[in-house]
């Protein structure tokens, strides 16, 4: 066998899709023919949802009846409350969602059927339940009362409320629709391609996107909004974050929120729109120093590494600004990954082969157990 080995599938193509693609060179991130940052400028998340789902941006009126559906599906099974309310108060709150999400997936009567049709329900309760486990997981372990969703918000808006108690303002309701478009679907990370891997066994959706928590987990896929924030609240000022992230390059650290496997050479275009959106946040709040210090971060890994920002670097600030906890980064954006995954699994459901890659093996042969003599051996290698 022709052996050709790309360490972590570098630039493998690993399927067909018709969801999305990052033309680096054009930096450009296509979302079903359309440009994800000019969309992120002109609709909203919910629009999204009905891209993904059906392959076109819906009308306003089939985007009242998507948000309908999603309202429909905010019953939420009281047992998976108590079931988060048992979690050790340690837990990473990714361990929480991937529980909670397992959890909910026993309550689907259509946990087993892979059509299209059934895919795109459960993604539709997915969606609903998704949020509720991050805000009222979080909750259950600051021994917190939980918060239900209010019928008279929008999507958007009651997932801000469920997380912060607080009905945002339309200037923080708008940013954060805008951060769950960016975050929404980017292609064939690990965590999308770990969920079409579980998917191409025919398992479930929620299993797929089980998996796909458990990934985004990993230090090296999810995690950098939060690190980046520690880091802006550990500096404090525009002066001492330069000093902080000399020292941190002086001591080979590496620096969350820059630099990208795809985006090699060129700024992140989610990035680039979450910066205004700070812009705008610390405007708002009468705190432009925080704005101030992150341009000041991004200065300093040009000059020092030729490195630019990814989406987390200026989400994190954003989020703190919204009132989000540190711990509740990660989960959100898999919230608003949840209809990207969503689709990814639909699609691989459709066109379903099962994911079966080989090896370059490089352990030792001919090896034999030990008291195995020259006429066993014989023997063994007849048979």
């Amino acid at each position: 066998m022709s052996e050709t080995i790309r360490p972590g599938l570098e630039n493998v193509i690993a399927s067909e899709t018709d969801i999305s693609y990052l033309d680096v060179e054009n930096e450009e991130i296509v979302l079903r023919g359309y440009d994800l940052i000019e969309l992120a400028h002109h609709v909203t998340y919910l629009d999204i949802v009905g891209l993904l789902l059906d392959g076109a941006l819906p009308t306003s009126e089939q985007r009242h009846l998507l948000e309908q559906k999603l309202k429909s599906e905010y019953t939420f099974p009281q047992q998976v409350l108590s079931i988060l309310q048992l979690l050790s108060e340690q837990s990473n709150m990714m361990d929480v969602l991937r529980t909670g999400i397992s959890a909910i997936a026993s309550f689907d009567s259509e946990l087993d059927d892979r059509s299209r049709e059934a895919n795109s329900r459960k993604a539709i309760r997915l969606l609903s339940k998704v949020p509720q486990i991050v805000a009222n997981g979080y909750r259950a372990m600051m021994e917190q009362p939980f918060i239900e969703p209010r019928e008279e918000l929008s999507y958007t808006a009651n997932f801000l409320y469920m997380i912060t108690g607080k009905v945002p303002d339309k200037l923080e309701e708008a940013i954060f629709d805008q951060s769950l478009i960016v975050y929404s679907e980017h292609e064939m990370p690990n965590s999308t391609f770990a969920a079409r891997v579980i998917a191409s066994t025919q398992s479930d959706i929620y299993g797929a996107l089980t998996g796909a928590v458990a990934s985004l987990k990993g230090t090296l896929h999810g995690g950098a909004n939060e690190a980046v924030m520690l880091m802006l609240l550990e500096a404090g000022s525009e002066a001492n974050l330069e000093s902080l992230m000399l020292k941190k390059l002086a001591q080979k650290e590496r620096i969350m929120g820059f630099g990208h496997r795809v985006y090699m050479k060129k700024a992140d275009p989610r990035a680039i729109l979450m910066k205004e959106a700070l812009w705008k946040l610390t405007k708002a709040k009468n705190q432009p120093e925080l704005y101030q210090m992150c341009v000041v971060g991004e200065e300093v890994m040009k000059r020092e590494k030729n490195l630019y920002p990814n989406l987390d670097y200026y989400a994190a600030p954003v989020y703190h600004l919204l009132g989000i906890p540190i711990e509740l980064f990660t989960p959100v954006f898999l919230a608003a990954r949840t209809i990207g995954i969503s689709a990814h699994v639909i699609e691989q459901h459709d066109n379903n082969r099962l994911f079966r890659p080989r090896v370059h093996y490089t352990g030792p042969r001919n090896l034999h157990p030990p008291g195995l003599n020259e006429s066993q051996e014989s023997k063994g290698r007849s048979l």
